[in-house]
């Protein structure tokens, strides 16, 4: 593991593990079996100022927060598995929680809960700030199936494996408790293709879910959002 640089929205490590870029902000308290938060996306610039408020809160709670940047995979096998080396890492190098509270914002959501349909098991709770959850609304079969190294036919035939919205059922069998927060606004992510999909379809299998919709509020920095005290219970309740 070597160091590499990134900046971070409070103080924290980064390193490279494999080629990637990771970085991990740890708590003031230690504990056996440490409980964390895994954010999504780890692109340059996030997770950025306004998640700030949020972590802070997190730590004050004695949770680590952590994440790794695997590029735009959109959720891919290969960023899957890269995420699945991330999270072995951290559980062998740190003792963290076998289980991680996942927060995923926008397209952060096709990373991470691909992950978490695959590992179920390993998940305490699922949330989102306007996640993205479902390919065909973002970002298209077409510039997916790039991601994927697959033609729009190929991936359009094989969607229901790689869709998050289409992969709910471990997850429920798990009752993993899910928190989304979304605007009704929203034109890049839309409410009712992304979260409102996942909501209806999670309840339909028994789940319950947390769905919280701001009025009058599109895919932007509104402070709502990111100092939303509903999901950052929720988070801490569902990690510690």
């Amino acid at each position: 593991m070597t160091t590499t640089a990134k900046e971070l929205p409070i103080s924290g490590q980064t390193f490279s593990l494999e080629g990637d870029t990771a970085f991990l902000i740890l708590p003031d308290q230690s504990s056996d079996k440490l409980p964390w938060i895994w954010y999504a996306p780890t692109l340059p610039g996030l997770p950025g100022i306004e998640e700030a408020w949020m972590f802070d809160r997190f730590l004050q709670a004695g949770i680590a927060i952590a994440g790794i940047d695997v590029g735009e995979s959109f959720g891919d096998p290969q960023g899957r598995a890269r995420y699945s080396s991330f999270y072995q890492h951290l559980r062998q190098e740190y003792n963290f929680s076998n289980k991680a509270s996942l927060l995923a914002r926008s397209r952060g959501g096709l990373m991470l809960y691909n992950w978490a349909a695959e590992h179920p098991d390993f998940v305490a709770c699922i949330a989102g700030i306007y996640p993205v959850c479902n390919l065909i609304s973002y970002p298209g079969l077409h510039k997916a199936s790039e991601a994927y190294g697959m033609t729009e036919e190929q991936f359009e035939a094989d969607l229901n494996r790689h869709n998050p919205v289409d992969r709910l059922e471990g997850l429920a069998e798990a009752n993993v408790p899910v928190f989304f927060v979304h605007g009704d606004c929203d034109i890049i992510v839309p409410l009712e293709e992304n979260s409102g999909k996942f909501a209806q379809r999670y309840q339909q299998l028994g789940c319950e879910i947390k769905l919280v919709v701001p009025k009058n509020q599109g895919h932007n920095l509104w402070s709502g959002f990111f100092r939303c005290q509903q999901l950052v219970d929720f988070v801490i309740s569902h990690s510690k």
